[in-house]
């Protein structure tokens, strides 16, 4: 009796940082645990993030895990079925519903995992990442070491001139700095 009245708990988790920081390898290795568990797990990611494959979810250092790309946030809760964890990469690209949408997930007790950025490439605050990491029972922070000192780094600099807010790339567009040497650049 108690069993069938018993109602699963879902939670928020979100994995942020800089690029280079390990953000996408920790979501892929949470997401493998879990089917590992013979979880059901659903990976999503944007359809703009086509840096490394169209249909996985690929880390800097080429783990993947299959995804599946959508336009907009409101197509994950059309596409989660029967699932128990929901993976998210690249969150900061989403628009400002996905807030809402993790907090549907999460309420139906399924388990939402979510990696992006937390800081664009001036080192404000990145679409809904603020808001998802201040709903979040989890958040951990992950760091890039500094290619200028050495240091930890969290900011994501950009190197190319360009001053669209989402411009895609790798280490020929962005580079990651700490406090120090991001403050430097951007004051001379």
């Amino acid at each position: 009796m108690f069993l069938e009245s018993a109602k699963k708990s879902g939670w928020i988790e979100v994995i942020c940082g800089s690029m280079f920081s390990g953000k996408t390898e920790e979501l892929i290795r949470r997401m493998k645990r879990a089917q590992f568990a013979n979880q059901k797990v659903e990976i999503f990611k944007p359809m703009i993030d086509v840096r490394y494959s169209t249909s996985e979810v690929v880390s800097h250092d080429d783990n993947a895990i299959r995804s599946t790309p959508v336009e907009s946030s409101g197509n994950i809760l059309l596409l989660t079925g029967e699932v128990d964890v929901v993976g998210i990469d690249e969150a900061q690209f989403f628009d400002m519903h996905l807030v809402d949408v993790c907090k549907t997930l999460a309420n139906k007790g399924i388990r939402v995992i979510i990696a992006g950025l937390d800081m664009d490439y001036l080192g404000k605050p990145f679409g809904p990442m603020p808001l998802l990491m201040a709903m979040a029972e989890y958040v951990t922070k992950v760091h890039a070491i500094c290619v200028r000192c050495g240091d930890l780094a969290h900011h994501s600099h950009r190197l190319t001139a360009n001053d669209k807010l989402v411009v895609l790339g790798e280490k020929d567009t962005y580079e990651p700095l700490c406090r120090h040497c991001f403050n430097s650049l951007q004051s001379g």
